[in-house]
């Protein structure tokens, strides 16, 4: 054979092996990454050729599907009360990428979840039927959080202690998901929701943590009492007032500067909400044994999914004393969220045990069989013990009481709680954060729930913003209908 036609025929042969390499790589390799790319539409067309699964609460749907008029899009996701649910469900939309549920459970309720294909499925490569997504969302509790937020910006959660059982998730102002499902409106509807200041697709219940303000102060007693540093609620502590910040002339006060907070016993100092008690508190236990005691309650963790992915509440680490200080009335970079909040109170209210907190029961098939039941998958951690959580208990009934929690009074039910009202901007320069965070057992049921509330901002003078006055009449309402017979 001639030598160039050799050559060349040997060029044109390590070509089409080149083309043949290629071609497998792009099909086998780079084949799923182009089915998956947000930009294929063929995507979209077959998820929304058929109805979706549904989001179930209390045994009803409250999402649903519906038939488009033309397009290549058949059907469209729909809500019931959209804006009571969508902390809950987020949205589900022909151009977005799906939010909070219908995003997690996005296969599932698609027909695309392995789960979900029967034999003859396999055998046809077809789309199994969807299936559903049971909460433990308690209907009148999720509607008494959202109807008492009203036009308030801010949020509430509420979970059962005993089983984790996340009963409301309510973030407001709130935003209806349905305006996002078809693609040919969602556009407008994207730009005006993210334009909004109030941030309405922001979930404040689970994925903004703010300064707790003095509710963190429960964090702080559970330290001294588990550390030993006191043995009671009712023991005298070593608190001057007021109180000067270490290492500087700051002199921290009490907002009720007649409060009997000198020396005052830990259930006093709750009572009164005495920061010149926990400042002090937190320099004596040093910021390794508070960090400690917040990361039992759930704090700096980063992993934590209900199955909602929560963001982080945060007790920081690196400070000096005066910080250290003004963590014990949970300021400086102390940070948490609603959720956080709840499963603080959830603990004390269960003996010192906290459950590990969800709001999905079950994920079932189209014919309604388990396919995986998250109650039976919760797990226990003892963070406290029962005596110190007993103690608490009474403590916290002591400020409903009697003290700067009143406003969450119930009759029939026993309640403990603890209020707090966080500084927000520099030099507290905006309106503070209104917190309440507690816990209810009904005195004839035994129900028993735990909340936590913030109110971010509201129509209340400045001087009117309080965790008693604007988030406790939110937690009571919350309570009421969670522990009603």
């Amino acid at each position: 054979m001639n030598k160039t036609i050799r050559r060349v025929s040997v060029f044109s042969l390590l070509l089409v092996f080149a083309l043949l390499i290629r071609a497998n790589w792009v099909q086998f390799y780079e084949g799923r990454a182009l089915a998956d790319d947000s930009d294929n539409r063929r995507n979209a067309i077959e998820t929304y050729s058929e109805p979706l699964g549904n989001i179930i609460v209390a045994g009803k749907a409250i999402t649903g599907s519906a038939a488009t008029s033309g397009g290549d899009l058949r059907y469209k996701r729909t809500y019931t009360n959209g804006r009571l649910y969508a902390a809950v469900t987020g949205y589900a939309s022909q151009a977005y990428a799906p939010t909070q549920l219908e995003g997690i459970y996005a296969d599932l309720l698609n027909g695309t979840d392995t789960r979900l294909k029967t034999v003859m499925d396999t055998v046809t490569d077809q789309r199994a039927d969807p299936g559903d997504v049971i909460t433990t969302i308690d209907p009148d509790v999720q509607k008494a959080a959202y109807d008492a937020l009203g036009d308030k910006k801010g949020a509430a959660v509420a979970i059962d202690p005993k089983t984790g059982k996340i009963l409301a998730v309510v973030s407001t102002p709130s935003y209806d998901p349905s305006k996002l499902t078809d693609a040919n409106t969602a556009g407008t509807a994207w730009k005006e929701l993210n334009a909004d200041s109030d941030k309405p697709l922001v979930n404040r219940a689970l994925r903004q943590p703010l300064a707790p303000g003095s509710t963190f102060k429960l964090v702080v007693a559970a330290a001294a009492l588990e550390d030993g540093l006191y043995s009671s609620v009712d023991e005298k502590t070593d608190s001057e007032d007021p109180y000067t910040l270490p290492g500087t002339r700051t002199v921290l006060k009490n907002e009720n500067t007649s409060a009997p907070c000198e020396n005052a016993t830990i259930r006093v100092a709750l009572q009164y909400s005495c920061n010149n008690v926990f400042a002090h508190m937190a320099v004596q236990l040093g910021q390794d044994k508070l960090k400690a005691m917040a990361e039992k309650f759930g704090f700096n963790d980063d992993s934590l999914d209900v199955p909602v992915r929560a963001y982080a509440s945060v007790y920081p680490s690196d400070m000096d004393e005066s910080s250290t200080a003004l963590t014990g009335i949970g300021q400086f970079d102390v940070t948490a969220t609603p959720l956080q909040m709840a499963m603080v109170s959830a603990a004390i209210a269960n003996g010192g045990e906290l459950v590990s907190p969800h709001m999905v029961a079950q994920v079932t098939d189209s014919g309604g069989d388990v396919l995986k039941d998250y109650d039976d998958d919760a797990s226990t951690e003892r963070i406290l013990s029962a005596s110190t959580a007993e103690q608490l208990q009474s403590a916290m009934q002591t400020v409903v009481e009697k003290g700067t929690g009143t406003n969450a009074l119930i009759d029939g039910v026993t309640v403990g709680g603890k209020t707090g009202t966080a500084q927000n901007g520099e030099n507290n320069s905006k309106a503070p954060y209104a917190w309440f965070t507690s816990y209810g057992k009904s005195d004839s049921s035994g129900k028993e729930v735990a909340v936590a509330v913030v109110v971010e901002q509201s129509d209340a003078a400045r001087s009117e913003v309080s965790g008693n006055g604007l988030a406790a009449p939110v937690a009571k309402a919350m309570m009421e209908a969670a522990l009603k017979n």
